[in-house]
Formats: structure tokens, C-alpha cells, sequence
């Protein structure tokens, strides 16, 4: 990937305060656990912010900039018309076409998608093939000239770099049941109505008054009775 990490973070840094907007505090990669209120307050500006670090491409970032504002755009976009109150056949169509744009242009992000049990495996299979290149080439250098030596290098690289990137690309995935759901938000919406009636907002706030204050306020012994 092409890194522009200093370039986000800076654009990220600098987004300015508006009504019913959290201003970010911390730079783009130091925020986690990624939640549903600092989703939905900045979700409508990452479109934006991604744009700037990915401004001005050269002719090899070309394709992979433009995929990455395609995926993240139609992605925010579905999530800005899931928010609707009401819904449309029109409105349902849209977001899955914005939901089917997202699945063509995400593995731009497959990278990021990496294990630490992928890694350790990629890195295994990278220290492998290091060891095997150079055991051929301890048994070859009678035979080979410096030049031809460093001739054949590039293409060992190369070979590694492959090797380390069919992996991932096999390893990586986005299947996992926040991903899939989506694909349901639309049957559901057809079958049941409006999905804001069924948010879990009010039941978490409930559960906090209801069981986390008297559980505080009690002797801890027997504490739900």
C-alpha cells in the first residue's frame, strides 16, 4: 500500500467542531475500539478526509486511490440512507447497489484484514523461503559472477513479495457477522418496517439504570433479588 498515514492523521487532526459532530481527539489509527456514536458522528466526513491525503495520485496510485474513495464512499453512503426513517423501493435499491459496490472494490483494504496467526504464518513462510534462496545460492557461488549475483536478487525479492501477498490475499477475508448482516437490511426493512424502532439504544441505556446503578448502590451480596 502506498502509506499516506501522515497525511490522513493531519486532515484528520484538523477537522473543525459542528453541531452534532464529536471533533476527533486522537489520530485516525489510535482510535479503537471503533463504536456505533463515533461511527455515526464522523462517518459522514470520511469520505472527505480520505480524499485529501489521496489527492493528486501519480500513475501508479491511481487505481488503488480510487478504489479505496469508491469502497469507503458507497459504504458511508449506505450507512447515511440506512439512517432514513422511512424507506422507499427506491431507497432500498440504492443501498443495495451501494452495498454491492462496497463488496466489488473491498479487497483494496484486504491488507488490513491480516491475523496475528496469518502474519505468523506469512512470516514463516517468508523465513523459509530466505533460508532455501540461500542455501541455492551458497551452492552456487563458485559458478555465478558478483553482477550475475546481484542481477538475480531482484527476481528473489520479487518471488518473496508474491509469495508473502498470495497468502494474505488467501488468509484475509471480511466474513464476519457484522459484515453479513447487511446483506439482510433490506428483506428486513420489506418485511417489518422502519428498522430505527428496533435499536438497541433504549435497552442499553435501560440495563445501565436499571442494573449497573443498583448493582453499585447494593452490598454486592445477592444483589439481583
Amino acid at each position: 500500500m502506498h502509506k499516506p498515514q501522515q497525511a490522513l492523521d493531519d486532515a484528520w487532526k484538523e477537522i473543525p467542531p459542528y453541531p452534532g459532530f464529536s471533533v476527533p481527539k486522537k489520530a485516525y489509527c489510535e482510535i479503537t475500539p471503533w463504536q456505533g456514536k463515533k461511527m455515526r458522528s464522523l462517518g459522514p466526513g470520511i469520505s472527505a478526509i480520505m480524499g485529501s491525503p489521496l489527492r493528486n495520485p501519480d500513475s501508479s496510485q491511481y487505481d488503488d486511490f480510487k478504489g479505496a474513495l469508491k469502497c469507503v464512499s458507497s459504504l458511508v453512503d449506505f450507512s447515511l440512507m440506512a439512517q432514513y426513517r422511512s424507506h422507499t423501493p427506491d431507497t432500498l435499491s440504492y443501498r443495495e447497489s451501494y452495498l454491492q459496490t462496497f463488496h466489488r472494490t473491498k479487497n483494496i483494504f484486504l491488507e488490513f484484514r491480516t491475523s496475528k496467526a496469518t502474519r505468523t504464518r506469512a512470516d514463516r513462510q517468508d523465513r523459509e523461503l530466505r533460508e532455501l534462496i540461500a542455501d541455492q545460492r551458497a551452492k552456487e557461488v563458485h559458478h555465478r559472477t558478483v553482477p550475475n549475483r546481484r542481477r538475480q536478487a531482484d527476481p528473489e525479492r520479487v518471488e518473496r513479495s508474491n509469495r508473502w501477498a498470495g497468502l494474505i490475499r488467501c488468509e484475509n477475508h471480511f466474513i464476519f457477522i457484522k459484515m453479513h448482516y447487511l446483506t439482510h437490511m433490506a428483506s428486513h426493512v420489506r418485511r417489518f418496517g422502519s428498522i430505527s424502532m428496533y435499536s438497541t439504544d433504549i435497552g442499553e441505556l435501560a440495563y445501565k439504570d436499571e442494573i449497573n446503578d443498583g448493582y453499585r448502590r447494593s452490598n454486592r451480596n445477592e444483589a439481583t433479588r
